[in-house]
């Protein structure tokens, strides 16, 4: 006779009430903003994967001349991997994933360029983002003004959506 039980550990659903939308439009946008977390928020957690190891190699590496070197292949391969696809991206989608990183990796886009490649390339990426009326620095409020973001993303990563 077994005396053991079996435990199922069921993942974590979401459950949220209907939307209810005023028209047409507020469905559109809707519509619209789970297509864009669709299609940001994996990269947004390859950020975050590729910040973690790359932390982690920084970590073990002797000194600061070896740190930059690797920061710099890193950089360079980033670049060559993820340009063209980001290059894809439409301006709601750039400052949607912005906004992703930040949920992700809890820390701005702005302090990432900072810890990795130094303030003065955090400054020039900050200055470029701004030129198309974003901010590297924009912070992630899943309480308040992201509510609806949260949402999505939560379906999205349980399946819901």
């Amino acid at each position: 006779m077994d005396d053991s039980i079996t435990v199922i550990v069921m993942p974590e659903l979401p459950v949220y009430p209907p939307l209810k939308f005023k028209n047409a439009r507020e469905i559109r946008r809707y519509n619209r903003l789970v297509y864009n977390v669709k299609k940001t928020l994996p990269i947004a957690k390859r950020v975050n994967a590729i910040i973690a190891e790359t932390y982690e190699i920084l970590e073990q590496l002797p000194d600061k001349k070896a740190k930059d070197k690797h920061i710099r292949e890193v950089e360079k391969s980033i670049r060559q991997q993820y340009e063209p696809e980001m290059r894809k991206l439409t301006y709601s989608q750039g400052k949607l994933l912005i906004k992703l990183i930040d949920r992700e990796c809890n820390q701005s886009s702005y302090e990432i360029v900072k810890a990795f490649f130094g303030p003065a390339k955090a400054v020039f990426y900050q200055i470029f983002a701004f030129t198309f009326r974003a901010s590297l620095k924009k912070e992630y409020k899943p309480e308040t003004d992201d509510k609806l973001i949260e949402r999505v993303v939560r379906q999205v990563e349980a399946g819901q959506l």
